[in-house]
């Protein structure tokens, strides 16, 4: 009777240990899968912060190697003005050779000196300068921007520019917007990049602005030739303005992050980057 009750006690016994073997295993199983599911997603974590980084470190660079700032141009304008750059790069609207982006900021006053040509092989500004908004976006500040035809209003966003051609203002730059429904009928409504006799310092002391365009960005006649020739050719330029309402696919930060996924000294990140 004893030796039954002893027998019958160790296989609970040993039915215990197995079940806490069992168990024990489950745990440290369960916290092993989980540490590796929290090391990876600190990983991902740490590998986005670097690409991040470096490209925050890319556009940093270029904006105080160039001297934006002195001229007045806003960091966060000028690195979306990048993020679109490679966007457009990626989907090959820019031509391969492509390095130049022009930036056009209308949060500054037309009193102000707001057209940037940067070129970003080069970390260089090429040009910076006056230029006119449409009648229908506002006086001295462009308040208002739209697409419809006759509006006489500029628009914003992300524009490739096309052939040369001459018209009533001479020597004249077609633009093709990229955004729809904010810069898509630039064609249709013949945006254009030309010269204006009103796009001078004169006027800015006898009106206290720019004269003011049809929605065209409309430059000094003194300069448009050159600017023409940096820009023409499948190059990029950005209007910005802080409107609530501005969407682009062309800002999609995941196209940079594949460009800079593997950040080296910036002459190779150049290169990577697709220049």
């Amino acid at each position: 009777m004893i030796k039954t009750i002893n027998g019958h006690m160790r296989r609970k016994f040993w039915l215990a240990i197995a079940l806490l073997v069992i168990l024990t295993s489950a745990i440290i199983s369960s916290r092993s899968a989980t540490v590796k599911t929290a090391a990876m997603a600190t990983k991902n974590e740490a590998k986005a912060n670097v690409v991040h980084s470096a490209f925050e470190n890319y556009v940093a660079d270029i904006y105080q190697t160039a001297g934006l700032k002195a001229v007045g141009m806003d960091y966060d304008v000028f690195q979306k003005a990048v993020v679109g750059y490679y966007n457009l790069k990626d989907s090959e609207k820019l031509s391969p050779a492509s390095t130049v982006v022009t930036v056009i900021d209308f949060n500054k006053a037309s009193t102000q000196k707001r057209m940037w040509i940067v070129d970003l092989l080069k970390k260089q500004l090429l040009l910076n300068t006056w230029v006119a908004h449409g009648q229908g976006s506002g006086d001295d500040m462009a308040t208002q921007f739209s697409d419809k035809a006759d509006s006489h209003q500029s628009s914003l966003g992300f524009y490739v520019t096309d052939d040369i051609y001459y018209g009533k203002h001479g020597r004249s730059l077609r633009l093709n917007g990229m955004d729809a429904g904010f810069n898509s009928n630039a064609r249709a409504r013949s945006v254009v990049l030309h010269a204006a006799n009103y796009v001078c310092e004169n006027t800015i002391k006898q009106l206290g602005r720019l004269g003011r365009s049809f929605g065209c960005p409309a430059v000094a006649p003194e300069l448009s030739n050159r600017i023409i020739d940096l820009i023409k050719g499948k190059n990029m330029l950005f209007i910005s303005a802080n409107v609530n309402n501005y969407t682009s696919k062309y800002l999609n930060e995941g196209i940079v992050a594949d460009r800079f996924a593997a950040p080296t000294d910036s002459s190779v990140q150049l290169t990577k980057a697709g220049m």
